[in-house]
């Protein structure tokens, strides 16, 4: 929003910085992980951060589809084993929630079987760009500290950037 970027204009203090920082603070608290993870990708935590009952979302990114209207991403985020079931069940919840996509975000890399069933589910094709993007992602902490982002269409950002209005010097009296 104010166009700074971490590490260049000012320096975060307690977030980790690769994978075994990631894997430190999931073996503490996994629900601070998630939300560490969610802030790399631009989601928006799922029941406001608070603790609760696991519907299978962890977080939503919405985007823009054709003619303003707001597409929404699932991302599930897990700090432990995974495996193709974990994969099948994020596919339920995106039929259950109508989402245009889902992202899976894992600690451990993804089995043969996983990334196999995620490409089962097929592409969301965004009108406005005339795209195709992979309906299900998976993707690792390491991939995100590494730079890599979601395949996602044009995400929609719910701030308004503030007009820059320049002030008069204060004088002394």
């Amino acid at each position: 929003m104010f166009e700074l970027n971490p590490k260049k204009d000012y320096k975060v203090i307690g977030e980790p910085e690769d994978l075994t920082g990631a894997m430190e603070l999931a073996s503490q608290n996994r629900f601070q992980f998630q939300w560490w993870v969610l802030s790399l990708i631009d989601a928006r935590p799922y029941g406001d951060k608070k603790k609760g009952k696991d519907t299978g979302i962890d977080g939503f990114i919405y985007f823009t589809e054709d003619r303003g209207k707001i597409g929404k991403a699932i991302v599930s985020v897990k700090s432990g084993k995974t495996g193709v079931k974990d994969i099948r069940d994020l596919g339920h919840v995106l039929e259950r929630e109508k989402a245009a996509m889902g992202l899976f975000v894992t600690l451990q890399p993804p089995t043969r079987d996983m990334a196999k069933e995620a490409a089962a589910t097929g592409f969301y094709h965004s009108v406005i760009l005339n795209k195709d993007f992979p309906k299900m992602q998976i993707m690792t902490i390491e991939e995100l500290l590494n730079g890599r982002k979601p395949k996602i269409p044009y995400q929609f950002v719910s701030y308004k950037q503030a007009e820059r209005v320049d002030t008069p010097e204060p004088r002394l009296l």
